[in-house]
């Protein structure tokens, strides 16, 4: 396939220099993506680049994922509003390790001439001096050019350190060393990092007359105004110790109409018209959400795989749908915690459950989850209580064996009433 061709229904692009059209059908071609690591793994924002790899793979040529062990150590400017803290050798070095597995989810690095590769630019200026990069890169790239780059200009009046005023140099280099070492033509990135980008291109143009090429896709924005990628808890992230699977599904599954639209084009492989035809099925029926779940299925098997998506759904249909005893147990703890996010909860002694707590007790007068024993009875008559997802009489006595992940026991009235008594 065409990749500026894919990459523009999908509305993955945002700039390009001249040429680089004509560039990309002459064969194969190389290019390359830095991922500064930052964090210890990626976030959903990164998602978009790392598809870009993806989508340029399927086109037939070579990605490159550039792990910045050096530029880590400094510190990206752009879309910056003051100074990152620079990072210590061992969390760098950490990060950079749960960066590399992640991106290994993503691209074929076994398929022949187009082959990914992950490398580290930590290998090439390990061994630079100082004095060797002044002289070597610095004399090609004046301080007027420097200047003129929105990642330096909008930081002129709070003030920027010249560790981070180097880096444009830092990353055109990489370009200038894939260039010459890797056959790399192309940087692909967001937006955000067109003047770190053709820093690159016009260091090699002047350092050995060399072509080079770049293209960005547009930052990512949510319709409604708020950041793409941000929950109240902070980022979505790729490891699912930083975000459960089961809140992964449900960032997606969220998404309004017009945002999983978009989305769905960006961040998934299927075609244009599998995707326009779940787009048509949804307008017939937007209450069933075809094309979110559609999106969120796609994106969390290929993160998190088919196992994590099942528990997903299960996770998310014991909200809304039927569920036992069996299936709160098979949720993790954090997931338990997840699905009944702003629930009232109450804590009660374990020796309670060891002698046996009546249910009216337990609804009225020692939780107050109801507001009297008498209302219990009442609800409890009229088939309205559940215990653990499952309706109950007056007769049960609550004990250790109702404990979901030997804690919790879950109380609902009616569909969407719910209350947690946590047992220590």
């Amino acid at each position: 396939m065409d990749f500026i061709e894919e990459m523009r229904w999908r509305g993955m692009i945002h700039d390009l220099t001249p040429g680089v059209e004509e560039h990309l059908r002459k064969g194969m071609t190389t290019a390359y993506i830095g991922f500064d690591p930052t964090a210890d793994s990626l976030h959903i924002g990164s998602l978009v680049q790392i598809m870009t790899l993806v989508h340029f793979q399927r086109s037939g040529h070579k990605p490159i994922a550039l792990l910045g062990g050096a530029t880590g150590m400094v510190g990206d400017p752009s879309g910056k509003s003051q100074e990152r803290s620079l990072l210590d050798r061992e969390s760098l070095q950490k990060n950079i390790d749960g960066v590399r597995i992640q991106l290994t989810k993503f691209l074929d690095f076994d398929c022949g001439t187009n082959s990914a590769e992950l490398l580290n630019n930590y290998d090439w200026f390990e061994n630079m001096s100082f004095l060797d990069f002044i002289r070597d890169i610095g004399k090609h790239i004046t301080i007027n050019y420097m200047m003129a780059k929105d990642s330096v200009k909008n930081r002129l009046e709070t003030g920027m350190s010249f560790t981070e005023f180097s880096y444009q140099l830092l990353q055109g280099y990489d370009f200038y060393y894939l260039n010459q070492n890797k056959n790399c033509s192309l940087q692909l990135g967001g937006s955000d990092q067109w003047g770190n980008i053709v820093t690159g291109t016009e260091l090699i143009r002047r350092k050995n007359g060399g072509e080079a090429f770049a293209i960005t896709t547009p930052l990512i924005k949510k319709t409604d105004g708020t950041k793409f990628g941000k929950t109240e808890g902070g980022n979505v992230w790729l490891d699912k110790a930083k975000t459960s699977p089961y809140k992964f599904y449900q960032y997606w599954l969220n998404a309004s109409d017009d945002d999983a639209s978009n989305y769905i084009r960006i961040f998934t492989l299927l075609s244009r018209q599998e995707i326009e035809g779940i787009e048509k099925q949804h307008q017939e029926a937007p209450h069933l959400r075809v094309l979110q779940k559609a999106l969120a299925e796609d994106i969390t098997v290929r993160v998190h795989g088919k196992e994590a998506l099942e528990a997903a759904i299960s996770a998310s249909n014991i909200l809304f749908g039927k569920s036992t005893f069996e299936d709160l147990q098979k949720l993790s703890e954090d997931d338990f915690l997840a699905v009944f996010d702003g629930v009232p909860m109450v804590t009660l002694p374990k020796e309670e459950f060891r002698n046996g707590l009546g249910i009216v007790e337990a609804l009225g007068n020692r939780t107050g989850f109801l507001a009297s024993n008498g209302e219990a009875r009442r609800e409890l008559k009229a088939n309205a209580v559940s215990v653990n997802k499952e309706k109950v009489d007056e007769e049960l006595v609550l004990n250790t064996s109702h404990l979901i992940k030997g804690k919790y026991i879950l109380l609902g009235k009616g569909k969407k009433n719910n209350y947690i008594i946590v047992v220590e």
